[in-house]
């Protein structure tokens, strides 16, 4: 009848058919044909499934020197580890032309911006279609014709998109032309797409802060289902920007003095990865570790998922670090105390009760995770009951009692994706698998089982998966309603679980069993108080924008990397840790840098000294002078307006968005 019919086989075993409107078929990826051809052209040697060869130690490096490789071309990816791996393939580079930094390339020249004093306001507004994602709802030709009769406007037009490099240059055109002085652009939201419109603005020779957004995609077309309704919300919210940009005025940003070096806390595998590429690049970098020695988790792994040695890698990494002369390394050493802001930083170091003071003009965060002691299962009443990394221990020391082990068996999930820790720990299917493989490859003739909610040996991992299942290994899902059960008792331990294919409870006694633990941060929060950087609910720190800015944290000048950002392998550690040095050697490589303009400032006739602000700020932007008056900071205010909002005397403004301003979009409804 028109309908799509599937059959599969349930859980239980049983044939099962459903009728749906709408089948989605969630495909794979693969490397297209000229791609391909292009490998060949460049002599890149590709991996069995046709994506870039590298390896862990070099995870953006091809097999060809100088070549370096990203994105889902080196391997099935999400959007955040293509970004991370871009900045990572671009410090890769940075290594190599280190040396003729500068020497080639002439800075762009920014045209002075105009003059506007005395000019009546001329605003142009821009309406997006952006394809249907606006259009689709919003009557955009109708909010092109409305914007005509605002006052001030003296030019509109509507976009297919309006961020394409097409329409900023009709942008700049417009703007020329009709010699505007104020531009409002009505399209998506101004957090990811204010900066490239200012770049607009900035190139046409007008003062990027004359510029005023409307979000009519995530405020309006996105949430409402009426065109009508949404097609009137959208010229509200035209009109309320047309009335702010007619008083806005010209900003200026501050510049501030970078220091030269960066500060790199934690010597796990991410944040010698950091420093490495910091100091291959021509920057000194203070490496400070709590722990006596270097090297974090990796001290504890055995291999990597590809197979390669951790311990023969992390031996080579450690050397070069410590022979590296850019590269300050401080063990047994805390973060006492942080003073300053981006390019500006001041610390302070202890180490046996000793402190050193270091100046720094970028901080990279890369203090790792440890694997969950958990309270279940019996651990820690029988040696027999390990975690992954005591398991890996014996691996490492090529324990003989291994080749003598007949049963093995695995619990998956053990602390992880529970309610008091909801999150994937990522790594631990793939770590199980690869070791059920060693467990086999010792002794061939050893049951192994693995017991799973799901396994999650995501993109190239699966091959391990396969190579587990010809080897023998046997996987037995079981729900977490119904966990495996564990006893020890007369020298044996036994675990019985309910095979869900059979239906039936299995009882298993194993000379080994190990937990695949949950991966969880130390949750430093007197760390993230020092940046002033945000934590999520489960303790890791959060980046400042998942997919487009990965590394950074939203206090300028800080970044992050490895275990400490979330749960990841060794690979991925490291692209993340040559990722975070990328943006810091963007900051590093400048004399000084410039500050958003849009900030508070405060009128010293009117504050009465009460403190508020100075309490209430996230950044610690307002502090006392030697007067006893509240004064701002520009290099630390984030425009946020706490401050201006708790302002008892009212003599706190927010540059680009005054009262004035404010009251005028207010009254325009």
């Amino acid at each position: 009848d028109g309908d799509l019919s599937i059959s599969y086989i349930s859980e239980d075993g049983s044939i099962q058919r459903e009728t749906f409107d709408m089948v989605v078929l969630s495909v794979g990826f693969q490397t297209s044909e000229k791609v391909k051809d292009l490998a060949r052209k460049l002599n890149i040697e590709l991996d069995s499934h046709d994506f870039a060869k590298t390896f862990s130690i070099t995870p953006v490096t091809t097999s060809r020197p100088g070549i370096f490789v990203c994105g889902a071309f080196q391997g099935p990816k999400d959007i955040p580890q293509s970004v991370m791996e871009a900045s990572a393939a671009a410090s890769a580079v940075g290594t190599v032309l280190s040396e003729v930094r500068g020497t080639m390339i002439k800075s762009k020249e920014i045209p002075q911006p105009r003059d506007i004093s005395g000019e009546p306001p001329r605003i142009g507004v821009f309406v997006c279609h952006c394809g249907i994602n606006i259009g689709g709802i919003v009557d955009v030709p109708a909010v092109r014709d409305y914007a005509k009769s605002l006052p001030y406007v003296e030019y509109v037009a509507d976009n297919l998109y309006t961020c394409s490099q097409d329409t900023q240059l009709l942008i700049k055109e417009a703007i020329e032309k009709h010699r505007l002085n104020r531009v409002v652009v009505a399209a998506c939201t101004p957090r990811t797409h204010e900066p490239l419109f200012q770049e607009t603005l900035i190139d046409a020779g007008l003062n990027k802060y004359l510029f005023e957004m409307a979000n009519i995609r995530n405020q309006d077309s996105w949430v409402h289902d009426d065109p009508k309704e949404a097609t009137e919300k959208a010229k509200d919210l035209v009109r309320m920007a047309v009335a702010k940009a007619a008083l806005l005025e010209p900003l200026r940003d501050s510049e501030i003095e970078v220091k030269e070096g960066a500060l790199v806390i934690g010597g796990g595998i991410a944040g010698m990865s950091a420093a490495l590429s910091l100091a291959a690049s021509g920057y000194h970098v203070h490496l400070i570790e709590r722990d006596k020695q270097l090297g974090g988790n990796a001290r504890k792994l055995h291999l990597t998922w590809k197979g390669e040695d951790v311990q023969d890698l992390l031996s080579r990494m450690i050397e070069n670090v410590q022979k590296n002369p850019s590269i300050t390394v401080h063990l047994n050493t805390t973060l006492k105390n942080v003073d300053g802001f981006m390019g500006n930083f001041t610390s302070v170091i202890e180490c046996d009760g000793n402190e050193e003071t270091i100046e720094h003009g970028v901080a990279i965060v890369a203090t790792g995770a440890e694997e969950l002691k958990p309270n279940e299962y019996h651990y820690g009443e029988d040696p027999r009951i390990l975690t992954h990394l005591e398991l890996d221990q014996k691996f490492i020391e090529n324990d003989p009692e291994l080749e003598k082990v007949s049963c093995a068996v695995f619990i998956q999930c053990v602390g992880s994706r529970e309610p008091e820790r909801p999150y994937c720990s990522r790594v631990c299917c793939t770590h199980s698998v690869q070791s059920a493989l060693e467990i086999k490859k010792r002794n061939p003739e050893a049951d192994v089982f693995i017991l799973y909610r799901d396994m999650r040996t995501y993109g190239e991992r699966e091959d391990l998966y396969h190579q587990a299942r010809a080897a023998g290994v046997i996987f037995i899902r079981y729900d977490v309603n119904n966990k495996p059960e564990v006893t020890i008792g007369d020298g044996k331990i036994q675990v019985r679980v309910t095979d869900h294919v059979l239906g039936m409870p299995v009882i298993l006694e194993p000379d080994i069993l190990t937990l695949a633990t949950a991966i969880v941060p130390p949750r430093d929060e007197e760390l993230a108080q020092f940046f002033k950087v945000a934590l999520s609910e489960d303790g890791f720190f959060v980046e400042a924008h998942a997919k487009l800015r990965p590394v950074d944290f939203a206090t300028d000048g800080v970044y992050l990397c490895g275990l400490a950002h979330y749960p990841k392998s060794i690979d991925e550690s490291i692209a993340q840790g040559q990722a975070a040095a990328a943006r810091a050697m963007t900051l590093l490589a400048k004399e000084k840098v410039e500050v958003s303009g849009m900030v508070a400032t405060v009128n010293p006739f009117l504050c009465s000294s009460c403190g508020v602000c100075v309490a209430i700020c996230p950044f610690n932007a307002p502090s006392f002078n030697d007067k006893g008056v509240s004064e701002i900071n520009p290099a630390l205010c984030k425009g946020c307006g706490l401050c201006v909002a708790s302002c008892r005397s009212g003599a706190i403004s927010l540059k680009g968005f005054d009262e004035p301003q404010i009251f005028a979009m207010i009254e325009s409804l």
